[in-house]
């Protein structure tokens, strides 16, 4: 599985750096931001702040979906 596209954000639970988000869905905050909430693949819930242009990007490629 190429892992390369998918967002990466810090595993909190295992404290990694830059692992790839599965099942990630991007949602728009209270104040206009967005943010991608998903899991590591193993269970551990993650979230990331995303720019605009990443979230959309992320949301083309397929490799999230969108809630707003």
């Amino acid at each position: 599985m190429d892992t390369s596209k998918f967002i990466k954000a810090y595993c909190l639970k295992t404290k990694e750096k830059n692992v790839p988000m599965h099942n990630a869905v991007v949602s728009k905050t209270a104040r206009g931001g967005y943010i991608a909430k998903g899991d590591d693949g193993k269970g551990n819930k993650m979230s990331a702040i995303l720019s605009e242009t990443n979230a959309l990007k992320a949301i083309a490629d397929g490799v999230a979906k969108k809630d707003f």
